[in-house]
């Protein structure tokens, strides 16, 4: 089976190119682009007691459901002068 792609030639101008990799490439490169860090010490007990109580908050229901993170601070923020 071929796949056919057209381009726009002003667009790939504009753009400054295009790359064409296949899937599972784009993934690999996708997660070798994040960058991970192992905390140790106070710091990763700080990060645990954090998520601890994130999920205690989300079994509890006091979790707040917005579309981006500066609606959510906009309705964090509302809540909390209530």
């Amino acid at each position: 089976m071929m796949a056919y792609i057209t381009l726009k030639h002003n667009r790939v101008e504009r753009q400054k190119g295009v790359v064409i990799l296949p899937l599972k490439e784009y993934h690999r490169l996708l997660t070798r682009a994040i960058p991970t860090y192992y905390l140790t010490g106070k710091a990763a007990e700080r990060v645990d007691k954090l998520v601890e109580e994130g999920l205690r908050e989300y079994r509890e229901g006091k979790t707040i459901r917005a579309g981006s993170l500066k609606e959510a601070l906009r309705l964090y923020a509302r809540k909390r002068t209530r």
